[in-house]
């Protein structure tokens, strides 16, 4: 699913709401989230999982073209864990 079709289906369940209302809505949540985890902070979504940024520490790689060793900077990467309700959805149960 992409943003769009996201912000369809919450529209579609939502006929109260304006669309465009509905696109603020989606756009400014995930404005947060990347926000908070620019900052270094955790956002937990409960029963759906957590976002958090992972320091990969600088290494030596090695280009795949040409097997010679290149250095790969020290880089920060997002990360999600899922939630126990997302996870059990996932694998049919329902509970």
């Amino acid at each position: 699913m992409i943003r769009s079709e996201l912000i369809a289906k919450i529209s579609e369940e939502n006929p109260h709401l304006f669309q465009r209302d509905v696109e603020k809505i989606v756009n400014t949540i995930f404005e947060e989230i990347v926000s908070a985890l620019s900052r270094g902070d955790r956002v937990e979504l409960r029963g759906f999982g957590a976002f958090s940024v992972k320091k990969r520490d600088a290494r030596t790689g090695r280009n795949p073209r040409t097997g010679t060793a290149v250095q790969v900077d020290e880089k920060h990467v997002p990360f999600f864990k899922t939630g126990k309700l997302l996870r059990d959805r996932l694998n049919g149960d329902e509970g």
